[in-house]
């Protein structure tokens, strides 16, 4: 069993910055790839940032120049620093990992942290 726990959203006014983590835990033999997604009303679910085995490192172009991912490996934590918030940055973040354990690999969502950016 793999379980995926978000942190960090909050409301900050704009301009501000703020540091969403994702901590996977579980039996995990290893993290295939892990990112963050955003989903606003009434708006598709688009990626924030990822880190996987085929493409490395990514940040959606939005976040280019104000979003930062990395890996914390010993707590198997992905940290999203966003600075320079916007309103439009306003949505529901979630974490994905695809996860390889001792049996299978599965997918495996977070349950969400709300980011509100205010004018």
């Amino acid at each position: 069993q793999v379980q995926v726990v978000e942190d960090g959203g909050n409301l900050v006014q704009s301009g501000g910055s703020l540091r969403l983590s994702c901590k996977v835990s579980g039996m995990i033999v290893r993290i295939v790839d892990i990112g963050w997604f955003r989903q606003a009303p009434g708006k598709e679910r688009e990626m924030v940032a990822a880190i996987s085995d085929r493409y490395g490192t990514e940040v959606s172009d939005f976040g280019k120049g104000r979003f930062t991912v990395s890996m914390e490996k010993a707590s198997n934590t992905l940290v999203l620093e966003m600075n320079n918030l916007m309103p439009e940055d306003t949505a529901e973040y979630k974490c994905n990992a695809i996860v390889k354990t001792p049996g299978s690999t599965g997918t495996y969502w977070g349950q969400g942290t709300q980011v509100t950016v205010s004018e």
